[in-house]
């Protein structure tokens, strides 16, 4: 699958909703593609007290939920459609689930796409 087609998918479940008066979510939106071939979405959500959670770990949940954890692709997309780099906790994140994940690629910008070991340079692992 195509950096293109996994744009597509992250970018159609981004839809910010504000959920109370504390809370928002749906500003950016994920999609991960796994190794057996299945995309996994998500959208981040905004607490006022830092709760929250980035797409890319409402994605990376979806994925787990299905018994998979090795991530072959992602992609992060803001409501403005513009590709969004993952944050470091999200970084950490991937690579802690499946040591095979410092080879994820990781698209950061229109047509630069970079590996999580690469956004990692210094892993503590």
């Amino acid at each position: 699958m195509s950096f293109d087609e996994l744009y597509k998918k992250a970018k159609f479940v981004v839809n910010p909703v504000k959920l109370s008066e504390y809370a928002e979510s749906g500003g950016v939106g994920a999609a991960i593609l796994s190794e057996s071939g299945n995309v996994y979405t998500g959208v981040c959500i905004d607490t006022a007290c830092c709760m929250g959670f980035c797409a890319e770990h409402a994605a990376a949940a979806a994925m787990i939920t299905n018994g998979e954890s090795r991530v072959l692709k992602m992609i992060a997309v803001g409501s403005d459609g513009n590709i969004m780099p993952p944050c470091g906790r999200c970084r950490e994140f991937i690579s802690q689930i499946n040591i095979e994940n410092l080879k994820t690629e990781v698209m950061v910008s229109d047509n630069v796409i970079v590996t999580i070991k690469e956004l990692l340079p210094h892993d503590w692992k």
